[in-house]
């Protein structure tokens, strides 16, 4: 148990870095040219509750809430599961515990990104990431203790991954074929 309990702080801090690079430095990194990192340098707030579907109409793109919503759902999934992982066994509500530390995570991501002018803080995120990380410690105390190498090695794996994606940057992508903004 303890050499799955190091490679699950392991894939926390790999996780971790991940996310940190998601939404706090896209401005200062490429990969091929999934977003503009000029256009990152920004800051707002929205305390609305889900404005983005409050503004959909008939001629509306459902892709920008179902992607956002959706993603950051998605997110906050691995979060869950390794924080439900390292707490098993150790605290009562294992579940509760990693929901709300997914959701400090999330509310900490969001200040940053309002005070360092890094991204658009919103209230939506902080609710929809806590979904994701009570789906991904859900997830975890289905599959049980067994699973909680997989779930490590998943998140390092995905930690090495991106790290050779941020190395190739712009390698990646064709510049010709961006459409303009």
């Amino acid at each position: 148990m303890a050499r799955t309990r190091m490679a699950l702080w392991c894939g926390l801090v790999a996780y971790s870095a991940v996310m940190l690079a998601l939404t706090m430095f896209k401005a200062f990194y490429r990969i091929g040219y999934l977003w503009d990192p000029a256009r990152q340098r920004r800051s707002g707030v929205s305390w609305v509750l889900f404005d983005d579907l409050r503004n959909l109409g008939p001629d509306t793109n459902w892709f920008i809430p179902v992607f956002g919503y959706g993603g950051n759902i998605a997110f906050f999934i691995p979060l869950g599961m390794l924080i439900y992982a390292l707490l098993y066994g150790r605290v009562r509500s294992a579940v509760a515990l990693s929901v709300l530390l997914g959701a400090v995570v999330s509310v900490l991501i969001e200040l940053s990104q309002y005070a360092f002018s890094l991204g658009f803080s919103d209230i939506d995120d902080v609710i929809t990431n806590a979904l994701g990380a009570l789906v991904g410690a859900v997830i975890a105390k289905i599959c049980g203790p067994k699973m909680f190498p997989v779930w490590a090695g998943c998140a390092i794996l995905l930690g090495v991954v991106f790290a050779v994606l941020v190395g190739l940057g712009e390698r990646l992508g064709d510049p010709s074929r961006i459409a303009p903004s």
